[in-house]
């Protein structure tokens, strides 16, 4: 198989830009690992698989390149970039830091707003829950993220929630990487079962504590990631 023939067709949004379109869904398969580091992305093969003139292309390549996710080599190629472990710590970083701050916030909320917030993870708990059995990791990582966005939108800082989405290219393709790992998918979703508790009693240094434990996970796990990931590991 091709590497373009990895890449399924898209169904173009005639009210968007395909530019953008071509970046959600290239973006997406780097992170999901299904676009491999080291993969080399050939601009004309692309334009002819989507249909489209090779500017949208370059222009989606090119936001790939400002994320870190791809290497662009002028006149050669374009290589699905290598996982970035100080990108990835600088992310985990920022944050960190943004949602320690967030916890404090959903702690000081207006009980029916504070109430609202606890059923919203409540259900997005459930569906975590779910993703376990059978162990579903896309659907998983996806009820990830909205179980955190909900917090990032309820405390009012929305769109420091794409800011982070778009930092965390690197990050995100190492907890891919550490996914399937024995019982990490459990340790996920029993990680947001703490954080909830705490918000429910308003514990803030337990909330804290609990989203340390919760965000850490991953990186405690990087010497392994490297070992045995050597080629897509970026010291």
């Amino acid at each position: 198989m091709t590497v373009v023939e990895k890449i399924p067709a898209l169904k173009f949004d005639r009210y968007r830009q395909s530019a953008p379109q071509v970046f959600e869904a290239l973006r997406a398969l780097i992170i999901s690992l299904e676009l491999e580091p080291g993969t080399v992305l050939p601009r004309a093969e692309l334009a002819e698989h989507f249909g489209l003139s090779q500017t949208p292309i370059r222009d989606a390549l090119m936001r790939l390149a400002e994320d870190g996710l791809v290497d662009i080599y002028p006149q050669h190629a374009t290589v699905v970039s290598r996982i970035d472990i100080a990108s990835a710590l600088e992310v985990h970083f920022l944050r960190r830091s943004i949602e320690v701050e967030i916890l404090k916030t959903i702690c000081d909320l207006p009980e029916v707003t504070h109430a609202g917030l606890m059923l919203a993870l409540e259900n997005h708990l459930g569906v975590q829950q779910q993703c376990l059995m059978p162990l579903n990791y896309s659907e998983l990582a996806k009820a990830d993220a909205a179980f955190h966005r909900e917090m990032y939108v309820t405390a009012g800082v929305g769109n420091l929630w794409d800011l982070v989405c778009q930092r965390s290219g690197q990050i995100d393709r190492l907890r891919r990487l550490n996914l399937p790992a024995e019982g990490k998918a459990q340790a996920i979703v029993s990680d947001h079962g703490a954080i909830l508790d705490a918000l429910r009693r308003k514990d803030k240094a337990g909330a804290e504590l609990a989203l340390r434990v919760h965000l850490g996970g991953t990186l405690s796990f990087v010497k392994e990631i490297h070992t045995l990931y050597p080629d897509w590991v970026k010291a």
